[in-house]
């Protein structure tokens, strides 16, 4: 079993148990957070469900996004995935929230290394972001944020 898969597997089990729920609003993992989670067992008690807002307009249409930050500051900034994790949160009438936003290469967007990821985590008295400069292909970009983003998460549960 993977690492992020086990994650899941504990994510899902404190979630249940709590009582709690999560969605997430995704960019740069395009839904591979919510399809992790999905993949364990019992995970509808858990995960209300997300947004995949890899375009830039959607950001702000789906998920709430200040149409002004992201003008001014483009689509990877921690705020961005802030606000992310509040509109998925909202959106979705979870506990939680994660907003996940980078690039994940192989090139620059907007002068923006790959590997610049933003993880936002959105829920009870909390609104949180973490930043990481993260190195590796598409794929393993793409996997360590879902791993991050799952360790943030589960940080604020134990």
């Amino acid at each position: 079993m993977r690492v992020a898969d086990e994650q899941a597997t504990a994510l899902v089990a404190a979630l249940t148990a709590r009582g709690e729920t999560v969605a997430a609003a995704e960019s740069l993992t395009a839904g591979l957070v919510c399809a992790t989670l999905a993949q364990v067992p019992g995970a509808s008690a858990a995960l209300r469900g997300g947004l995949v807002v890899y375009a830039t307009e959607l950001k702000a249409s789906l998920a709430g996004v200040d149409t002004a930050l992201l003008a001014d500051h483009g689509a990877v900034h921690p705020e961005v995935a802030r606000q992310l994790a509040a509109g998925a949160r909202e959106r979705c009438g979870a506990t939680w929230g994660l907003g996940l936003t980078g690039v994940a290469g192989p090139a620059a967007q907007g002068g923006v290394a790959p590997g610049t990821v933003h993880v936002g985590l959105a829920g009870p008295g909390t609104r949180t972001v973490r930043t990481l400069a993260l190195s590796g292909d598409r794929d393993m970009i793409r996997t360590e944020s879902v791993r991050a983003a799952f360790a943030l998460l589960g940080e604020h549960l134990a």
